[in-house]
């Protein structure tokens, strides 16, 4: 559990990720003679994808500093789900694979989970 941090400090990280990166293309870059279009846009999309998923890991921790009181509705019979804590997960999702921590919820009546954001 990496704890509560503030818009400020979440920012500051992704751009130092953010310079890192650019820094790997532009070594690349260095070392590469003569690459090709294809190389490049290779390399370039390789590291947009690898921001991508740290900016929505960012961006769905910031959601789950904000979770719902009451918990949300089950999706099976409507009653208030209960908040049991946080949980890791992993999930593919459409910008790549996320590593998140995010709260897990219960349904004691239908004995369903649900970890929101979906």
């Amino acid at each position: 559990m990496r704890g509560r941090r503030t818009r400020q400090e979440m920012k500051a990280e992704l751009l130092a990720e953010a310079e890192t990166l650019i820094d790997k293309a532009f070594d690349w870059d260095d070392e590469t003679e003569a690459p090709t279009l294809r190389d490049i846009e290779q390399v370039v999309l390789r590291l947009r994808k690898q921001f991508g998923e740290r900016v929505a890991e960012a961006m769905i921790e910031r959601q789950e500093d904000n979770r719902p009181v009451p918990g949300p509705s089950c999706p099976e019979c409507g009653a208030e789900m209960q908040y049991k804590g946080q949980k890791e997960s992993d999930i593919e999702s459409q910008v790549g694979a996320l590593g998140i921590e995010r709260g897990h919820y219960y349904c004691a009546q239908c004995r369903r989970g649900l970890f929101p954001p979906r």
